[in-house]
């Protein structure tokens, strides 16, 4: 008879580095596999990944006290907002280590039809606004915070019009973005907040019928995602981490493909002041108030 199948054993070692990224498209799969072939083929360093569903369960894996219950890891590559609540958390003790250079420079963008009633922020008075999730900080953490710092408030001096498409996943998957420009185009908004590489990519891309939408907005740069590493990680291992970020080329063709897909020619260092106003529209719109009983 023949031998049973018997299952290989995967050899996890004690000293591994447990790096968590959240699954918001099938595409981070191969990305991660192909970091991780990366660090652990090229770096020489014993890279794990976790992928999770939601950037709440990651940030809460990477606040985790060793032996607690759930997973605990040691980096996370976080969203902007998801690093600014890990911030908060603990009181600045998570230290940022590396961002792609994609992630300096974003700013958010309001368009409306072109030729219409909208033709600046100032229009929106007694407008109807679509925002993304309201957990994205570029289409609508952001949008709301800088409209009142100009003296627009939702509600009061326009109307909100909401697409929660992706909540959990701090607006990366772009559906809700994509939403917001549907609204306009079909007049169930009369302007939308989006992000700028969203905006560009649906240009480019011919999503947008040519000249349908202007732009009437444009916010000022504020920093995106970010790899944070936990309390407490080992200085040796943060600064290994970093090192073998910084060594990636892009015209090594290896490195070049797990560039190209996570969007990005190389990784720099991180930017903190870039997130001084998200952590200014956190606090006004009360989005650390779960946090108070961490």
């Amino acid at each position: 008879m023949p031998e049973p199948c018997r299952r290989k054993e995967v050899d996890v070692s004690e000293n591994a580095i447990w790096v968590g990224a959240v699954a918001y498209d099938p595409k981070v799969v191969p990305i991660w596999e192909g970091m991780r072939r990366y660090f652990v083929d090229e770096a020489r360093m014993p890279v794990e990944v976790v992928l999770f569903q939601s950037y709440e369960a990651q940030v809460a894996a990477l606040l985790g006290a060793a032996g607690s219950h759930g997973p605990r890891i040691d980096i996370a590559w976080n969203t902007n907002v998801a690093y600014v609540q890990a911030d908060r958390r603990t009181s600045g003790a998570c230290r940022p280590i590396a961002m792609r250079d994609t992630d300096l420079g974003w700013t958010t963008v309001i368009v409306a039809p072109a030729g219409g009633d909208v033709r600046s922020v100032d229009a929106l008075r007694g407008m109807r606004l679509a925002l993304g999730s309201r957990d994205s900080g570029h289409a609508a953490i952001l949008p709301q915070h800088f409209l009142e710092e100009l003296g627009l408030t939702a509600e009061r001096d326009y109307t909100a019009v909401r697409f929660d498409t992706d909540v959990g996943k701090h607006g990366d998957t772009g559906a809700s973005e994509a939403e917001v420009l549907r609204a306009v185009l079909d007049g169930r908004a009369d302007a939308g907040a989006v992000g700028s590489p969203f905006w560009t990519g649906a240009v480019d891309g011919g999503v947008i019928p040519r000249g349908a939408l202007t732009v009437v907005w444009t916010s000022a740069p504020y920093s995106h995602c970010m790899f944070t590493a936990r309390p407490g990680l080992d200085a040796g291992i943060e600064r290994r981490f970093a090192d073998a970020l910084f060594a990636m080329r892009f015209d090594n063709p290896a490195h070049r493909v797990v560039l190209e897909a996570e969007g990005l020619r190389e990784w720099v260092r991180p930017d903190r002041d870039g997130y001084a106003s998200l952590k200014a529209a956190c606090e006004r719109q009360g989005l650390f108030a779960s946090d108070q009983a961490q």
